[in-house]
């Protein structure tokens, strides 16, 4: 999901991740510098450890860096200046017949 982009529910409505580009250990180190708790997701689903695909995620993404410490920024650039010729298939506008 990209940093901005217009609601499928919602008319005329855009989503706008403001915090898109901050990467989560900088934040963690923000909050602490400032003496700032954060509360941990309250959903009892989420408290078990792998219980989200996020978090395994996460944690694949720690392992990957063991081999390849830029990893987690090579993942994220992959999605620039995609070549639309170059895969298998996309929907340039879902809503054109």
């Amino acid at each position: 999901m990209p940093p901005k982009l217009n609601s499928d529910n919602f008319e005329g409505m855009e989503l706008i991740r403001p915090m898109y580009y901050i990467k989560e250990e900088d934040i963690k180190y923000w909050a602490n510098s400032n003496n700032l708790k954060f509360l941990d997701c309250a959903c009892s689903v989420t408290s078990l450890k792998y219980s989200s695909k996020r978090r395994e995620i996460k944690e694949l993404i720690k392992n990957l860096k063991i081999d390849n410490k830029n990893i987690d920024i090579n993942i994220f650039r992959s999605l620039e200046n995609v070549n639309l010729n170059t895969i298998n298939g996309y929907i340039k506008n879902k809503n054109e017949d």
